[in-house]
């Protein structure tokens, strides 16, 4: 189960505050990505920016300050913007499917074609890498990102949004396929298991039943102490999903 209400998941972000190779940002930008199945929001918490996205209604830019919030549907391509001391409080649905692979990052068409050629861009490396290893190479791969952006941003404007969009849609459901078994799992263990937990509560409510009241408790988590590791748009803080 979620530790979170709802199946949901949350972590703290400090977007990237390295330059991007396309100008975007006074500080630097995150690396352009969308999800499959989770869609995600942002509660912004200080600094200033935008979020950048790219849907079937096109190329929006939504300025972010203290206390904005900001959502996105699953298929929307979306880059985090930093104009300043950037954090953000993102919040998940579907808790865990986003560290299982959810998220696809917008590379050059020959890479999302091939998956080995994208687990290699989009694997950092593992136990024993340095920080400086780490951040280099989570660089590499959000201005892969933006290489691959740069051709989509094109494409919509030749020939429309959704029309540029497809080919990478196409491209992340056959990345994720292997996945979705094991997503399915988790999911069923988290977001429906809360799901069918309130569909019983409410049909014992109606007929005046309160028993499951009875079985209440509190769950508390502290934050991993882990240093905090390279996500898509920057530095993350996480919390046990359960």
């Amino acid at each position: 189960m979620s530790l979170l209400p709802g199946g949901v998941s949350l972590s703290h972000l400090r977007v990237y505050d390295w330059p991007a190779p396309d100008g975007v940002g006074r500080a630097g930008s995150g690396s352009p990505h969308l999800h499959t199945v989770s869609a995600e929001a942002y509660v912004v918490l200080s600094g200033r920016g935008a979020v950048h996205t790219l849907g079937p209604g096109g190329f929006a830019e939504q300025p972010l300050g203290p206390g904005d919030v900001v959502r996105f549907d699953p298929g929307v391509v979306h880059r985090a913007v930093n104009d300043g001391d950037l954090e953000v409080l993102v919040v998940m649905g579907n808790a865990g499917l986003p560290e299982a692979g959810d998220a696809i990052l917008t590379f050059p068409a020959d890479v999302l074609a091939d998956p080995a050629a994208y687990r290699a861009a989009a694997l950092l490396p593992g136990p024993g890498a340095t920080d400086d290893e780490l951040a280099a190479a989570a660089r590499r791969r959000r201005d892969l990102a933006l290489e691959g952006y740069a051709e989509l941003l094109a494409a919509a404007t030749r020939v429309g949004p959704a029309e540029a969009l497809r080919p990478l849609h196409e491209a992340a459901a056959r990345l994720v396929r292997p996945y979705v078994p094991h997503w399915q799992d988790r999911w069923t263990r988290t977001v429906l298991h809360e799901t069918d937990a309130t569909a019983g509560a409410l049909e014992k409510l109606v007929r005046g039943v309160a028993g499951h009241l009875a079985t209440a408790r509190v769950s508390t988590a502290r934050p991993d102490p882990a240093p905090r590791r390279y996500g898509m748009c920057g530095r993350l803080q996480t919390w046990p999903l359960g």
